[in-house]
């Protein structure tokens, strides 16, 4: 009766110290208690959740530290810090993308993904094709993929590195900026390039008019990226800004730079809503 009673007690005691093991806390770790996604009904949506996939690149990568596609230099300076991504050709537009800014999430890898976590970053550099491999051998750019290359500190907020070419969701929303929108002049004579940046609301911009004191407004071409560009004098003017996002919405700024601007200066206008 005795040696009966001890191996019951012997079983209970496994029986516990099996409930009490790893399998318990990983299911804990992927629980209905960790914060969820915001709904893609949030007021800042552009879109809703598409698929995807992201790689990183590490540290001491240069790569969208300093230049990049859009043109933004030095990303740190201008404010974007490290929340930002390049994207494949199928997703960047011939640059007219940059500044858009997306919400991004790991998703259908319980082994890498960080559950109830999502980032924001934005559109700042092209992840060019690469077609010595096939789009699904390697070629993560490659048409037609929607592919994002984030900088590990971005990635790593989502999932583990070990991940690799992870499969996300990403949707557009508005951006939320701090200050104006910047024009950064430069050029030489009578060619005047501005790079715009800094942009809230839908983050990208499609048209740019400039105006002097002496002159109308006059449109400006698409150089690169976010830099736009025209041949006109307009030194000793003042200098105003029409600017148009791809939501159709048009932001003035008048008198940006002053009578006296000089290239290699950066102005500060007005900022369309978040």
């Amino acid at each position: 009766m005795t040696a009966c009673l001890l191996q019951n007690l012997i079983l209970l005691l496994i029986l516990f110290t099996l409930a009490s093991t790893s399998p318990h806390l990983t299911t804990a770790h992927y629980s209905s208690s960790s914060q969820p996604y915001p709904s893609s009904s949030s007021p800042s949506s552009l879109s809703d959740w598409n698929p995807a996939h992201a790689t990183y690149y590490a540290a001491a990568d240069p790569r969208d530290a300093v230049g990049g596609a859009c043109g933004y230099g030095d990303l740190v300076q201008s404010g974007y810090g490290m929340a930002t991504a390049g994207l494949s050709s199928t997703m960047f537009e011939r640059g007219q993308i940059c500044g858009a800014c997306f919400e991004v999430r790991c998703v259908e890898d319980l082994r890498w993904c960080i559950p109830g976590t999502s980032i924001i970053v934005t559109a700042t550099n092209f992840c060019a094709p690469n077609y010595g491999f096939a789009a699904d051998g390697g070629g993560n750019c490659n048409p037609p993929n929607s592919h994002f290359v984030l900088p590990i500190e971005a990635f790593e907020k989502i999932a583990i590195w070990k991940a690799g070419n992870m499969p996300i969701q990403y949707r557009r929303i508005k951006c939320r900026k701090e200050g104006g929108v910047r024009f950064a002049v430069d050029g030489a004579g009578i060619f005047l390039s501005v790079l715009i940046s800094n942009v809230a609301g839908v983050g990208d911009t499609v048209a740019v008019k400039i105006k002097g004191s002496r002159t109308g407004w006059l449109p400006m071409g698409r150089n690169w990226g976010q830099n736009w560009h025209i041949n006109a004098d307009l030194k000793n003017q003042p200098l105003s800004f029409e600017i148009t996002s791809s939501d159709g919405v048009t932001l003035t700024s008048y008198s940006v730079a002053p009578k006296n601007w000089s290239y290699g200066q950066t102005f500060e206008g007005k900022q369309f809503q978040a």
